[in-house]
């Protein structure tokens, strides 16, 4: 299988209420057989997620989101080499996730929400992805409001990774994430996704997450989030050249065809 630049993290929620694939995941036979299909498509990363994170959706107390994760993270690791993501706020679910097998820890509250989070981080070694997220997924979409959103994200990224390096653990551990539709209207995604490479100064990985999203229906027409993987694909073609090193989707196989075309033609005579 050819390979692609940009690094593409498979998503597997596994959750009865995420946005687009709710449900279908959430029992462990199910989910582990999806995370067979991912890595059969060519995913790099798998992203395991017990809590959806959609607009307005309800909190998951600690207990049910250990149970919808572990078993399939364990699954996965004893069938497969490849890294995998706990996408969580909570300390306990990162820690117990890491004991189960997963590689990177993904923390869509950038390690604000639970103050026992970077204690995790710090006695671990593994990456850690930090997100930029107005307010909480039950009021983000609520009228989300930004001066300048590409300079006020930079600036938050700038405070983040300052109290994080604080605490001890090192920069170079670090993927940011602009938090595409966490709390942005379809004008802040659309100028974000312009300017991704102004993210370059941090001269840290940078991850995509716009899979599948509402500001993609917006603009296509397409209300049917599951039909929306070809738009995503489009957007992910589009940032090849942004020094974006990974992308974060739900269609794998759709993503890797349209990186596949545009590193063809970027580095075609």
């Amino acid at each position: 299988m050819a390979a692609v630049a940009m690094q593409i993290m498979g998503i597997l929620n596994v959750t009865p209420d995420s946005f687009s694939d709710g449900g279908r995941y959430a029992e462990f036979e199910s989910a582990v057989t999806q995370a067979g299909e991912l890595i059969a498509a060519g995913a790099d990363i798998l992203d395991v997620g017990g809590e959806s994170t959609r607009p307005f959706a309800d909190p998951v107390d600690t207990e049910e989101e250990l149970r919808r994760v572990i078993p399939v993270i364990k699954a996965i690791r004893q069938k497969y080499a490849l890294p995998i993501s706990i996408d969580t706020t909570k300390a306990v679910v990162a820690r117990e996730a890491l004991q189960a097998g997963a590689n990177i820890i993904n923390d869509i509250s950038a390690l604000a929400k639970d103050p026992e989070m970077i204690e995790v981080v710090r006695a671990s070694s593994v990456p850690v992805i930090i997100m930029h997220m107005q307010g909480t997924p039950s009021d983000m979409q609520i009228e989300p409001f930004y001066e300048d959103v590409v300079a006020e994200i930079i600036d938050f990224f700038q405070e983040r990774i300052a109290w994080i390096t604080g605490k001890g653990v090192d920069r170079h551990r670090l993927i940011l994430d602009p938090g595409i539709g966490f709390g942005k209207t379809l004008q802040h995604n659309l100028s974000l996704i312009k300017h991704l490479s102004a993210f370059s100064c941090f001269n840290l990985p940078l991850l995509l997450g716009h899979s599948r999203k509402r500001f993609l229906g917006t603009i296509t027409g397409i209300q049917a989030e599951k039909e929306r993987d070809l738009a995503t694909a489009v957007i992910a073609a589009l940032c090849a050249d942004q020094n974006i090193a990974m992308v974060r989707v739900h269609n794998v196989a759709a993503t890797r065809q349209a990186l596949l075309l545009a590193e063809a033609v970027r580095s075609a005579e």
